[in-house]
């Protein structure tokens, strides 16, 4: 059972994620850190909150909707660091079409001058470890 400053770092993701579907451009960089490390299928990327404000403005995609599966996993490592990793149903318009994806996704924060803020965001598509499932075979 999650304590209360872990009920507060989930709080905050879902506050990140209902800002991301709202497109609330303002919530995003106030919730990152400066920089953030982001790691995806796209890569790694550090964004500063101009960076993150900028994503949101010029976005390409749209999140219509988002579900954390219930069993997140969250550590608080000391009184400053929690992590969170959790499963997420998204429903995410891009180039018109509705795509409904399943990733694995983890957050690191950390508590500065008194607020929370994300270090560190991470995405993985669940599937096939290597990939088969994604790619054509010969």
């Amino acid at each position: 059972m999650p304590n209360a400053v872990e009920n507060e770092i989930i709080e905050l993701e879902r506050s990140y994620w209902r800002a991301l579907r709202d497109g609330d451009a303002e919530t995003p960089p106030r919730l990152s850190d400066d920089p953030c490390i982001v790691a995806g299928a796209q890569g790694i990327s550090s964004l500063d909150r101009y960076a993150v404000a900028n994503m949101m403005k010029q976005a390409t995609w749209k999140l219509e909707a988002f579900e954390f599966e219930p069993d997140l996993k969250v550590r608080l490592i000391n009184d400053d660091v929690c992590v969170l990793a959790y499963k997420v149903h998204e429903d995410v318009v891009v180039d018109g079409r509705l795509l409904k994806l399943e990733a694995a996704d983890s957050s690191t924060w950390v508590r500065r001058d008194g607020r929370w803020v994300c270090v560190l965001h991470t995405e993985a598509l669940t599937g096939d470890a290597f990939g088969r499932d994604r790619r054509a075979t010969t």
